[in-house]
């Protein structure tokens, strides 16, 4: 099974390992790869994203009450430029190809919604498969270029 965690400070680790694990990130090739998020950035992260307003910013973990072990996180931010909520879905790439994917979508459509989130967006890079396990959960593509297919949910 398959719960929401809300992370404490001290349980950033988990995220820190997520982003600078290669296999996982390679999703991000387009845009650098890996991401370095270092102990002290970690205060003002989770101000933003644990503390602050859930329709601006929302992140949790995703946590496998089976193996008791964190899989991934879903997260989503209002992208004032845009005007648009952007989503995001990352399952560590070992416990890929499990359903964890699918399920953190739907919980983070779910909670997106009671969030009072209208639409959730995700601009994911054309040489990205993922884009096709958000059109299985929902979504629909709102556009594409030869640089990112955008996916779209009405909640």
């Amino acid at each position: 099974m398959l719960d929401i965690y809300k992370p404490n400070l001290d349980d950033l680790w988990f995220r820190e390992n997520l982003m600078a694990d290669e296999d996982t990130m390679s999703y991000n090739k387009a845009w650098g790869g890996t991401i370095a998020f270092p102990k002290d950035k970690w205060q003002n992260w989770h101000q933003t994203w644990i503390e602050g307003s859930p329709f601006h910013n929302y992140y949790r973990y995703l946590y496998d009450t089976d193996s008791k072990n964190f899989v991934g996180e879903i997260a989503y931010h209002y992208d004032k430029k845009r005007k648009i909520h952007i989503c995001n879905v990352i399952i560590l790439a070992k416990y890929r190809n499990k359903g964890f994917g699918a399920k953190g979508i739907q919980l983070l459509c779910t909670m997106a919604k009671q969030n009072g989130v209208l639409t959730l967006y995700d601009d994911i890079a054309a040489d990205n498969q993922s884009y096709k396990l958000f059109l299985k959960n929902g979504f629909t593509i709102d556009y594409q270029n030869k640089e990112v297919v955008m996916v779209k949910k009405t909640l």
